[in-house]
């Protein structure tokens, strides 16, 4: 086995699942999940340990986990920042947030401040044009975001 391994709860919880579900590809995404809430991101060394106990490649697991962007494949910041880049965000301000994210916390998109609290990212559609611009902090939705507003929660986090 690798150096990760599911803590006692997330343990319970594959085997619960396993139960459920007998087909062990079915459990390769909640487990990418318990994997991701219990270390921040998923390391080379959680795929080997889900590939064995899927029966599976650690290649296999790599090409879902990397398929799909909710999943962080490197160590993220306490505060994880995801800002929306498409059409509805860019055309209601979104360029002006991201520009002023860079100024305010000293990174660019993809990297984690030195400290450790914040990374910030770019991505896709967060499926809210019609309160564009949003971004995603950590697991909550912060909709019509502006400069003011972004101020008084990035303050608050401190």
């Amino acid at each position: 086995m690798s150096g990760f391994s599911f803590n006692k709860e997330n343990e319970e919880k594959f085997q619960a699942l396993l139960q459920r579900y007998p087909n062990k590809a079915s459990l390769c995404l909640p487990s990418l999940w318990m994997i991701q809430y219990q270390e921040g991101w998923i390391s080379q060394e959680a795929m080997v340990y889900l590939a064995q106990k899927l029966d599976t490649t650690p290649m296999e697991i790599q090409s879902i986990a990397s398929f799909y962007t909710m999943f962080n494949l490197k160590p993220i910041g306490k505060y994880h920042i995801q800002l929306c880049k498409t059409l509805s965000c860019m055309l209601n301000g979104s360029e002006n947030i991201r520009d002023y994210l860079i100024k305010k916390l000293g990174i660019k998109p993809g990297e984690t401040s030195k400290d450790g609290k914040f990374t910030l990212s770019l991505v896709e559609c967060l499926g809210s044009c019609g309160t564009a611009p949003v971004i995603q902090l950590n697991d909550d939705y912060i909709q019509n975001v502006t400069i003011e507003k972004l101020d008084e929660i990035l303050d608050g986090l401190k």
